[in-house]
């Protein structure tokens, strides 16, 4: 099981009101009380912060907000003494504009590293700066064009993200030995592997030609040196490291049929990828415009995942990271059902086949902040998007913004939730006075010794790790059903997602199973509202 950490929003050891290193360090018995396995960091090197550490100026670094090179070896070194591994964001479609690299880049037109990044000249026949201008009509992730003009040599350098974060140019070979570079001198240092922040866009057509209505998608999602350039990042860093590293490629877009391909240890690509087809089945035309989930759409996305990569590959599973708002909030119920839906949830994604990634306070049933106005958002996608679109936008930013995962950590009822002894950089959810690790840990039927029943069934069971995965009740619009088997044992998982009780028909009385967990310690022929279980056959 792995657990992602935020380091901004996490522990804060100086009371500087931004978390850092030595907090997290200060929370590794925690972890290991959770039954954690591995620690993935979100970014923490040498950063302008303009996306919050995703835009990079130093790979070999620390940033100074969370700590030094030291700070960062005794948190590995405590990591390790606890049974554990720490893998890193790995940041690599693009850099910092402040990274030295383009710095160089984008001093002269004849500077050797002016090709490490993508420039063209404007369109032509339309002057620099000009309205329509950009070499192509593409469309930014967090707003505007993808294209930002340099005033010093008067050609455009691409960005898929803020104009503040330059993409990477991967057909250039010196750029990739670059990467490789860092990549051994981290893990020489003695990191376990990496998550790889879009990885598949590090291949583009070259031609950069235009879209309709300005997607560029097409020609930057799944490249055609895709597959090559991962290959080559395998033999050059983890080859010689073989079952000693993990790496898992966040991928928007990538199909059931390229995970295979990408995750098929005889191709020495990655071990896993992150899919975003479950958490954009409530999704309008844009993530703003939130529909609600059909628990039907659910069960067939992931459920042909389960199938697809059953024979090839390996799943990851997750329902929360630092870009999602909190599931208890989104696909359950925040309210008077809180606990009981966090659980269902845990359960649900723990006993599927693959590897749990679990998000900082999803295990206390963290939730999404009550936000009132525009002032209170800190996230730049969410920013840009009130910007464009004025208070009409609210309600979907309340709902979506990706800083309903990045409030503070709720450790405890004291002010501030314990995170910080200072002010906050983002406010802490009023309600932590009652979610919190603290009450979590005291209260033993709670949301947290729900997720630890979880991560110890997983470590102990084999069938959850090696089972086969059969959905069950595919077009039950309220009950999520499905089966492991491995040898001679069959788990049966029964789920309700809905506030009222159900009484699934499977055809045999499923009841009388052994229950081996639920969100209540006892069972029934009926499942209360959001309840979870799972019986042994």
């Amino acid at each position: 099981m792995v657990y992602q950490v935020y380091p901004r929003s996490f522990a804060d050891s100086d009371g500087d009101g931004v978390g850092d290193l030595r907090g997290v360090e200060s929370k590794l018995d925690y972890l290991a009380e959770l039954g954690v396995d591995v620690l993935w960091l979100s970014p923490v090197y040498p950063s302008p912060q303009d996306d919050n550490g995703y835009d990079i100026s130093d790979y070999r670094g620390i940033e100074p907000v969370f700590g030094t090179l030291d700070d960062f070896d005794r948190l590995l070194a405590g990591v390790h003494e606890r049974g554990m591994k720490l893998v890193m964001d790995l940041v690599v479609n693009h850099t910092s504009d402040e990274h030295p690299w383009f710095v160089e880049s984008r001093s002269a037109k004849d500077n050797p590293k002016r090709d490490w990044y993508w420039w063209r000249p404007p369109r032509e026949g339309v002057p620099a700066g000009a309205p329509g201008a950009e070499p192509t009509n593409w469309t930014s992730f967090f707003t505007g064009p993808t294209w930002e003009l340099d005033e010093t040599t008067g050609e455009y350098y691409l960005h898929l993200f803020s104009r503040k974060q330059p993409d990477l140019n991967w057909e250039n070979p010196q750029v990739r030995a670059a990467v490789h570079e860092m990549m051994r001198w981290w893990l020489d240092r003695g990191v376990d592997g990496f998550r790889m922040d879009v990885i598949n866009m590090i291949s583009k057509d070259t031609a950069l030609p235009d879209s309709p209505g300005g997607d560029g998608s097409a020609h930057y999602l799944h490249g055609p040196r895709l597959h090559e350039f991962l290959r080559e990042m395998h033999r050059e860093v983890f080859a010689d490291r073989a079952g000693a590293t993990m790496t898992v490629g966040e991928m928007p877009g990538v199909t059931v049929e390229e995970a295979r391909l990408l995750t098929d240890p005889a191709r020495a690509e990655v071990d896993m990828v992150f899919q975003f087809e479950h958490v954009q089945l409530d999704h309008g035309p844009a993530k703003w415009d939130r529909t609600g989930l059909d628990l039907r759409d659910l069960k067939a996305t992931l459920g042909r995942w389960q199938a697809g990569l059953a024979d090839v590959g390996w799943n990851s599973l997750y329902w929360n990271n630092h870009d999602q708002p909190r599931v208890v909030s989104r696909f359950g119920d925040d309210g008077r059902y809180r606990v009981e839906s966090a659980k269902m949830l845990a359960t649900v994604l723990h006993l599927h086949r693959g590897t749990p990634f679990i998000y900082q306070g999803e295990e206390l049933g963290m939730t999404n902040y009550p936000f009132t106005s525009a002032a209170q958002f800190r996230d730049i996608e969410s920013v840009n998007h009130h910007a464009l679109a004025g208070d009409v936008a609210l309600p979907g930013l309340r709902a979506m913004s990706r800083d309903n995962a990045r409030t503070p950590m709720q450790w405890d009822a004291s002010p501030n939730a314990g995170f910080t002894t200072g002010t906050p950089w983002l406010p802490v959810n009023p309600n932590h006075t009652e979610v919190n690790a603290a009450a979590a840990r005291a209260e033993t039927d709670s949301v947290f010794h729900h997720y630890r029943a979880l991560i110890a069934l997983r470590h102990s069971e084999p069938t959850v790790v090696h089972g086969d995965f059969t959905m069950l009740l595919p077009d039950d619009p309220n009950v999520y059903a499905f089966s492991r088997s491995h040898r001679d044992t069959e788990l049966l998982v029964l789920a309700n997602f809905s506030p009222k009780e159900q009484r699934p028909d499977l055809g045999f009385p499923w009841w009388d199973a052994h229950l081996v967990l639920g969100s209540h310690s006892d069972g029934g022929t009926t499942l209360r509202p959001w309840e979870a279980r799972v019986y042994r056959r």
